[in-house]
C-alpha cells in the first residue's frame, strides 16, 4: 500500500550530522529506492514501473540525461531515478479538494517539499484575481483566459514562453513554433541556468554546442577528468559507466571542491562484487577552490607547450586556428597565481600532468561546478584548449562530455527552444510553414525575471519546472512573477511557483512520462534527446492520473488553435491527433532528423550527427577548432568571508525534494545546514553545530539574507562552503551571472556568516 502525504510540514530544526560516506551505492541505495517507491506506488505498481524504466520499449526516466547502454539491464535505473519515476507514478492525488481546503497563502507558507509531496494534479485549477482560493476550470475556459491576456498586449514580446527540460520533443518543437507564430522569440529554458555556459563556448571553439562524445569513447578513453561534478548524486548511472572505463584500463583524475562519496567507490548493485566490495574510481583528487578550474588548465596547458613532443602538431596544423597567440597567452602562465587560484599543491598538478602525458585519449566530463561562475565560458574554452593541443577532439575514447541535466534540455534546445535562433533555424521554419517568425532576440531566463520586474513582460507561461524555486534572487524573482497579469503552469506536481502568482493564475495538469498518451489516431510515443544526442522513443504505459489531464502537444495545440486562429494555416489539430505528423515536420526543419520516423522505430534510438566527432570538421566562422587566449579570472574573496556554492542534497532533483537527507554527506532530517572547512570555521570562531544567518555579499549593496543555517564542519578546499538550493538562490544576485551565457554564477557567492538570533 501507498501512504499517506504528510499533513504538515517536518520539522527541520536540528538536522542529525554524522561523518560523509566513502562509497555511493550498494544495499543502501537498494533499500531506500524500495522505500521510496513503496510509500508512493505500492509494492506492485512499484515492480511493473521501475522494470520499464529506461527499457527499448519503455519511458525514459524523467530525471537526468545520463545515455542508456546498447544493453541494458532488467533494472535499469538508478536511486534518483526511481526517486523521480515514484513520484511522478505515485498514487496519491491533488484534487479540487485539495486547494479548497487548502487557501494560496497557506501554499506560500509550505516548503517545496511538502508541496511535492502532496501528488499528481487532477484538474485545471485557475486562481481569480483577488482570490485566494484555485477553483477547477474547464479546458476551453483556461484557454480563453489565456487567449484573452495575450491579446491584450501592447505586443508579443510581452509574453514569455518557458520550458523545462523534462518536455518532449514533439511539446517543445510545438511550443517555439506556437510562440513564433505568436510573434516573439521569448524562450527562456532551464539551460539558461545550467550548461549555457557550455553552450557558448563550445560554439565559439568547435562549431557545435553539444558534448563529442559516445559512451562508447568513455569506455575507451586513457584518462577521464570529472570536473566541477557529483555523479553519485546527479547522474548515477554515469558511476556504471566510469567503472566500466576503468576495468578497461582508464584513469580517473576528479577535480572538485568537494570530496564525494561516488567518486570515491562504487558499489555497483548491478553486480555481486559491486555490492560486496565496489571498485575505487578517482586514481586522484585535485580539491580545487570553487572557480579556479580555468587557472589549472591554463597551467596545464602551458606545462604540455613546454614538454617536448607532447603536441599533435599535425591535428593542430591542419584543423585549428589561433594556436600562437593562445600559446603566447598560455606560457605566461604562472605557478604562484595557479597556486593561490586553485589551493592545490604543486605536486598534486605535477601528477595530474604525468597522467595527462601518458593518455592517448583523454575526455573532460563537466556540470555545474564549471558553468555557474562569472567567468565559466573562459574556463570552458580552457578545456578546449587543453583536449585541442593533444588532438582529442574527433578521436574514439576523447572530447568533450558536458553532462547534462534534465532528460530532454538537450533535445528542447534542438528543437528551438532558444531566444537567440540561428538564422538558418528561422529560414527553414518559415519556408515550412510558411510564416515570417521574429528575429529580434528573446528574453533569457535572467532577462526574463527583469522584464517582469519592470512591467515590460505581463504573460507567464511555462511549460513544466519550477521558476520560482530554480531562479536567482528569490526575493526579487518572486516580486516579478507577482507584477504578471497572468502566470500559467503546465504541470504534473505541485511546486512553489504556483503559490507565487500573478493576477490571475492557472495550473495546467498533464501526462507524465510513465502515463499512456491516446489520441484520436491510437496510442502515441514522444522522444526525447540524451546527454550524447541520441534520440530515442518514450513511451508510456500507466493509465494517466486523472481522465481531466491533456499531454504536453495537445495542451499547447488546443492553445495554438485559440489564440492563433483562422490566421494560422498550421494543422495545429492534426498534430494533437498524431505526434508522428509533427516528427514529419521536425525531420524538414532541423537538419540531421532526416527520415525521423523511421529512425527512431529502432529501438536503440539513432545519434544525431556531430561534424567535430564523426569528420573531425568543425563549423566555427574560421571553419576551425578555436583556440582561445583570455585573461585567467577567479574569485577574489575578502577576509573574514567564504566562497558559497549552492548545490543538490541526494534526496533531490534540481528543486524536487524527495525526502531531508543527504545520506552520502552525513546530514539527516534537514536541510538548513551550511558546510564549511574545519580551519576556516576555526579562523571565524563558528562552532560545529552552531546556527548562523548565510549572508550575501555584492556590489549592489543589498542585503541577501538566508537564516537559520546549522554548521556543519566538513572537508570543503579552504575558503569555500556549500548549501543546499533553492533554500540558498535568496542569495545569488540577479544581476550576478557569467559573462556571455549569462547564467547565474550561483557557484561563487561571497558570503559572511553571522550569528543566527534562533542559536
Amino acid at each position: 500500500m501507498a501512504s499517506k502525504p504528510p499533513k504538515s510540514d517536518p520539522v527541520q530544526d536540528a538536522p542529525q550530522v554524522a561523518g560523509p560516506k566513502h562509497a555511493a551505492a550498494g544495499l543502501p541505495a537498494i533499500g531506500h529506492t524500495l522505500r521510496i517507491a513503496q510509500q508512493q506506488m505500492g509494492v506492485r505498481r512499484t515492480a511493473l514501473t521501475l522494470l520499464r524504466v529506461n527499457q527499448k520499449d519503455g519511458f525514459d526516466c524523467p530525471g537526468c540525461a545520463w545515455p542508456e547502454p546498447e544493453h541494458r539491464h532488467a533494472a535499469e535505473f538508478c536511486e534518483n531515478g526511481a526517486k523521480a519515476v515514484a513520484e511522478e507514478a505515485t498514487l496519491r492525488r491533488v484534487t479540487p479538494d485539495f486547494f479548497a481546503a487548502h487557501p494560496v497563502s497557506d501554499l506560500a507558507g509550505r516548503s517545496g517539499y511538502w508541496l511535492g509531496q502532496q501528488g499528481r494534479l487532477t484538474h485545471p485549477m485557475y486562481l481569480a484575481e483577488g482570490a485566494d482560493h484555485y477553483e477547477p476550470i474547464a479546458w476551453e475556459r483556461a484557454f480563453d483566459i489565456v487567449a484573452e491576456e495575450l491579446a491584450a498586449l501592447g505586443s508579443p514580446d510581452e509574453a514569455l514562453f518557458y520550458t523545462s527540460g523534462r518536455t518532449s520533443n514533439e511539446a517543445a518543437f510545438l511550443y517555439q513554433l506556437f510562440a513564433r507564430e505568436l510573434g516573439t522569440n521569448n524562450l527562456p529554458d532551464c539551460s539558461n541556468m545550467c550548461h549555457e555556459s557550455s553552450g557558448s563556448a563550445l560554439n565559439e571553439t568547435i562549431g557545435i554546442g553539444k558534448g563529442s562524445v559516445l559512451l562508447d569513447d568513455l569506455y575507451r578513453a586513457d584518462l577521464i577528468i570529472v570536473a566541477g561534478q557529483n555523479p553519485g548524486t546527479n547522474h548515477p548511472r554515469m558511476l556504471s559507466a566510469l567503472e566500466k572505463a576503468k576495468a578497461n584500463g582508464a584513469k580517473i583524475i576528479t577535480v572538485n571542491p568537494l570530496p564525494e562519496a561516488g567518486m570515491e567507490r562504487f558499489k555497483n548493485p548491478q553486480t555481486p562484487q559491486g555490492m560486496l566490495k565496489g571498485a575505487a574510481l578517482t586514481d586522484l583528487f585535485l580539491q580545487i577552490r570553487l572557480g579556479g578550474d580555468q587557472a589549472l588548465f591554463r597551467l596545464l596547458n602551458k606545462l604540455i607547450l613546454d614538454t617536448e613532443g607532447a603536441l599533435d602538431d599535425t591535428f593542430i596544423a591542419e584543423h585549428t586556428h589561433g594556436f600562437e597567440d593562445f600559446a603566447q597567452a598560455a606560457r605566461a602562465a604562472d605557478w604562484e597565481q595557479t597556486l593561490t587560484a586553485t589551493g592545490l599543491t604543486r605536486d598534486s598538478i605535477d601528477e595530474a600532468l604525468k597522467m595527462v602525458l601518458a593518455s592517448r585519449r583523454t575526455i573532460v566530463c563537466w556540470a555545474m561546478g564549471l558553468t555557474q561562475h562569472k567567468h565559466s565560458v573562459p574556463t570552458i574554452r580552457e578545456v578546449v584548449n587543453f583536449l585541442l593541443l593533444r588532438g582529442n577532439i574527433g578521436r574514439p575514447g576523447a572530447g568533450v562530455c558536458p553532462v547534462r541535466g534534465h532528460s530532454n534540455v538537450q533535445g528542447d534546445r534542438t528543437m528551438g527552444i532558444f531566444e537567440r535562433p540561428a538564422p538558418a533555424f528561422l529560414d527553414a521554419l518559415e519556408k515550412e510553414f510558411g510564416f515570417k517568425p521574429p528575429r529580434e532576440h528573446g528574453y533569457d531566463v535572467v532577462r526574463a525575471i527583469r522584464a517582469l520586474r519592470d512591467g515590460d513582460a505581463k504573460v507567464f507561461f511555462a511549460m513544466g519546472g519550477n521558476f520560482v524555486a530554480a531562479s536567482p534572487d528569490t526575493d526579487v524573482t518572486e516580486a516579478a512573477m507577482r507584477r504578471a497579469r497572468l502566470t500559467v503552469h503546465v504541470s504534473t506536481k505541485l511546486n512553489r511557483s504556483h503559490a507565487v502568482t500573478g493576477a490571475r493564475a492557472l495550473i495546467l495538469p498533464t501526462l507524465g512520462r510513465t502515463e499512456r498518451d491516446l489520441q484520436d489516431s491510437g496510442e502515441q510515443f514522444v522522444t526525447v534527446e540524451d546527454s550524447m544526442g541520441m534520440v530515442h522513443a518514450s513511451r508510456g504505459r500507466l493509465e494517466p492520473a486523472s481522465p481531466h489531464l491533456l499531454s504536453e502537444p495537445a495542451i499547447v495545440a488546443r492553445l495554438a488553435r485559440r489564440v492563433l486562429g483562422e490566421a494560422s494555416t498550421t494543422p495545429w489539430e492534426e498534430f494533437e491527433k498524431d505526434y508522428a505528423t509533427i516528427r514529419d515536420r521536425v525531420a524538414r526543419v532541423i537538419p540531421g532528423f532526416q527520415d525521423f520516423n523511421a529512425r527512431v522505430a529502432d529501438p536503440a534510438g539513432f545519434a544525431l550527427p556531430h561534424a567535430p566527432r564523426d569528420e573531425r570538421r568543425f563549423p566555427t566562422a574560421t571553419g576551425k577548432a578555436n583556440f582561445t587566449a583570455a585573461p585567467v579570472e577567479h574569485p577574489e574573496l575578502p577576509e573574514g568571508r567564504l566562497l558559497l556554492q549552492t548545490l543538490r542534497s541526494h534526496d533531490q532533483y534540481n528543486t524536487t525534494i524527495y525526502g531531508l537527507d543527504d545520506r552520502y554527506r552525513g546530514i539527516k532530517n534537514g536541510r538548513r545546514v551550511v558546510l564549511v572547512n574545519p580551519d576556516d570555521a576555526r579562523e571565524l570562531k563558528i562552532a560545529d553545530g552552531s546556527y548562523v544567518d548565510l549572508v550575501g555579499e555584492w556590489k549592489d549593496g543589498v542585503e541577501r539574507r538566508a537564516p537559520g543555517f546549522r554548521v556543519v564542519h566538513y572537508p570543503t578546499a579552504r575558503g569555500c562552503a556549500a548549501a543546499y538550493y533553492p533554500e540558498t538562490n535568496v542569495l545569488v544576485p540577479l544581476d550576478s551571472t557569467a559573462d556571455t551565457s549569462n547564467t547565474p554564477a550561483s557557484k561563487s557567492v561571497v558570503v559572511r556568516l553571522e550569528q543566527s538570533t534562533a542559536d
